[in-house]
């Protein structure tokens, strides 16, 4: 439990430099807003980029990347269906809420917990990849067809170019073009690249530690309690107890292998998603408090996985 423990200190530690640059305003006004940007245009592009150009992968091929990957897209989209038909918000909203049900905090917190928790940091490889490669594109396509204002549309040929204008999406795909065609870039231009990219879950935290300032998390009247209810409990229990399904019945994993992917599943919301809604403005509140909330949950949900499963 040790790598638990690590893991979500790190975390807290930096969500609350953040929350103390917001409370004095050491960094001004718009603090939050500019280091989302940086995190969104410019770290997170970079760090995806040198994390596959020197991943080999082959790790993508395994059954983690059905497991992780068919279950967040089943989580994701229950949270739509439901919150369309009861709750009746708009897509960019919807969007917003699926990616907080079900788009896992793989990397600062994953990836310790798979260190010294999992023993394997293979786990988290291919739900890094899936999410970068997949969901992220998926998801990115949808805010930019629906919740950025445009003058005449093309819908057909937006939902092309769109996507190739997207920093993190370009990022993902160079990243995994270099690496399947064998090449590796000159140190010279990886290094500055790793430098950029180890800002971006930093940045995340700093900008999601911001947001916290002068505001009261579940705050009647303010924050979408509902939307914020269905997106913890499906991220929290939900995918957890899909995965564990999927990796027993529908693959037959035991013992070890089972406990890592269960303990995957019931990692909370990344910090990342907050990055999106704030570049869209929307689903803002909704993004910022599920995460919270889910980063405090997942510290019982995880110890009791590992008293019945490790």
């Amino acid at each position: 439990m040790s790598g638990v423990v690590s893991g979500f200190t790190a975390i807290f530690i930096m969500v609350g430099v953040g929350f103390l640059l917001g409370r004095t305003g050491l960094l001004g006004e718009h603090a939050h807003e500019v280091l989302s940007r940086l995190v969104f245009f410019v770290a997170t592009p970079a760090l995806l980029f040198y994390s596959l150009v020197t991943t080999d992968l082959s790790v993508v091929f395994s059954s983690t990347l059905v497991i992780a990957g068919g279950s967040a897209l089943i989580i994701g989209l229950l949270y739509f269906v439901v919150a369309k038909v009861l709750l009746r918000r708009p897509t960019p909203d919807l969007v917003i809420g699926a990616l907080s049900s079900s788009y896992v905090n793989s990397v600062n917190l994953g990836v310790p917990i798979a260190i010294f928790v999992l023993d394997d940091a293979s786990f988290i490889a291919p739900l890094l990849l899936f999410q970068i490669l997949i969901y992220s594109p998926i998801a990115l396509t949808a805010l930019d067809l629906t919740a950025l204002e445009r003058g005449t549309g093309h819908p057909f040929r937006d939902a092309i170019v769109l996507p190739l204008t997207n920093p993190i999406v370009i990022g993902g795909v160079l990243g995994v073009v270099i690496s399947a065609i064998g090449w590796t870039p000159p140190q010279a231009i990886l290094e500055p690249l790793k430098m950029l990219g180890n800002a971006s879950v930093p940045g995340a935290l700093l900008a999601f530690g911001l947001s916290l300032t002068g505001v009261t998390v579940f705050k009647k009247g303010q924050s979408p309690r509902r939307d914020i209810v269905l997106a913890t409990v499906l991220k929290t229990i939900a995918m957890p107890v899909l995965v564990y399904a999927i990796a027993r019945w529908g693959f037959g994993e035991q013992g070890h292998k089972l406990f890592a992917q269960t303990v995957i599943g019931a990692l909370p919301t990344a910090q990342n998603v907050l990055v999106y809604a704030t570049r869209y403005r929307r689903g803002q509140v909704l993004a910022r408090d599920t995460a919270l909330i889910t980063t405090l949950a997942s510290i019982p949900a995880i110890a009791i996985i590992a008293w019945l499963l490790a």
